[in-house]
């Protein structure tokens, strides 16, 4: 088979593109070698960078508290007796005036129409001493005539004086005790009528404490049956740390979140904190309250609510992490070692300030070093912190110092 006239260059390309790789291989090892063993470090990839920019932050307090009613009634029995109906259910919305129990009211019937019986015997009574009093009266007027004619004794006269004054004074005392009969019996009627029970408010019953059934006994205290609360405003109850109730007015504003609320934030305003704390394993916590509508009734009594009192606040404001500051420290000493040589000493200088005051950061530069610069800040979270002056949007801040480990394996390969 005759050859083909190509067939001897085929081998002369292979070798030239078996060469071609071995040099392209050997440069990057040498490469290799040299960056990492003979170039000079890049002292910029020792440290992490944020850009300045636009943002809204918050100073913030927070705590945790419940929900309870704003507006509630634990409704009680005034009297003794069994309790015999209860016409409401717990969720149950309710009219002020609305029925809500009865007690048995047999025992205390019987005591009205007794009182009532006593009543009308004394009035009777009452009648027959009018008539006992009239009869002395024209007695009296009898034996003064008479003794004016001289016809009768003195003593007779004495004696018809005497039964005038003790009719008299049966028949006051008698009205006397008509009056406490009277008395008696509003104070009876008023305790038959406390034998059914009103809501003293609108609202919603909230918790039903007696069964329909149950004997109650009133005579030391009410025994409350349950309770009706107004749950279109809700009360948010919050327990403040004593290192944190010194940051709180009254009337500055304030929001929650609940676990439920999927984020959804409910906002108020600080209403009242109480002088006395709770002390919680030793722990001095403060109550901090204040009202929140609740129109559409999604709180509920007793759910617990992230709180948050917003102690200042800057929105559109320039933001950079809070860590510029404390990193600025750890990068004045290689800074010099760049060329900045007066960063060093400033850097070192810089530390956390509290809000509004002025310090110093590391601003990066184009060319890729990074120069000291004064800033005037402002609120803080402990996360970012707003710059009054000093930084423009869009400045890169040194924000952190990565370890060596670290530093080797961000580095550019």
């Amino acid at each position: 088979m005759p050859s083909s006239p190509l067939s001897p260059v085929r081998p002369r390309w292979r070798g030239r593109l078996v060469l071609a790789v071995a040099a392209v291989a050997m440069a990057v090892a040498a490469y290799f070698v040299w960056s990492h063993y003979f170039a000079a470090p890049d002292e910029t990839a020792r440290y992490q960078f944020a850009s300045v920019q636009r943002g809204s932050v918050e100073e913030l307090v927070t705590a945790t508290g419940t929900l309870q009613p704003r507006d509630y009634v634990d409704v009680g029995a005034q009297v003794s007796g069994q309790l015999e109906r209860i016409h409401v259910e717990v969720g149950t919305e309710v009219e002020a005036g609305a029925l809500l129990a009865e007690i048995d009211p047999t025992v205390l019937q019987s005591r009205v129409d007794a009182t009532r019986a006593q009543l009308r015997v004394q009035q009777a009574q009452l009648a027959e001493r009018e008539s006992s009093l009239a009869l002395s009266r024209l007695q009296l007027t009898r034996q003064r005539n008479l003794m004016a004619e001289d016809a009768t004794s003195k003593e007779a006269l004495q004696n018809a004086e005497a039964a005038v004054r003790s009719a008299d004074a049966q028949l006051r005392a008698l009205r006397a005790q008509i009056e406490q009969t009277e008395s008696n019996l509003r104070a009876d009627e008023a305790n038959l009528a406390y034998t059914r029970i009103f809501a003293p408010i609108s609202g919603t019953v909230v918790s039903i404490a007696a069964r329909q059934g149950q004997t109650l006994n009133a005579v030391q205290q009410a025994p409350t049956i349950l309770r009706v609360a107004d749950l279109s405003t809700m009360t948010v109850q919050t327990q403040v740390s004593e290192a944190d109730v010194t940051k709180l007015r009254v009337g500055m504003p304030a929001y929650f979140t609940t676990l439920g609320g999927q984020g959804k934030r409910w906002h108020g305003t600080l209403q009242k904190i109480e002088p006395t704390p709770v002390v919680q394993n030793n722990v001095v916590l403060y109550n901090a309250l204040f009202d929140v509508p609740n129109p559409d009734g999604e709180l509920m009594t007793q759910m617990t609510a992230q709180v948050f009192f917003v102690v200042a606040a800057a929105h559109d404001a320039l933001l950079m992490p809070v860590s510029a500051i404390t990193a600025a420290a750890r990068a004045g000493e290689p800074e010099r070692r760049t060329g900045g040589g007066a960063a060093g000493p400033s850097a070192r200088r810089a530390a956390p300030e509290t809000n509004g005051a002025s310090t110093t950061i590391m601003v990066a530069r184009p060319d890729g070093g990074f120069e000291p610069r004064a800033v005037a800040t402002g609120v803080s979270n402990r996360i970012q912190i707003e710059v009054t002056s000093g930084l423009a949007e869009g400045e890169r801040v040194v924000s952190g110092v990565l370890t060596d480990g670290a530093a080797r394996r961000s580095a550019p390969r």
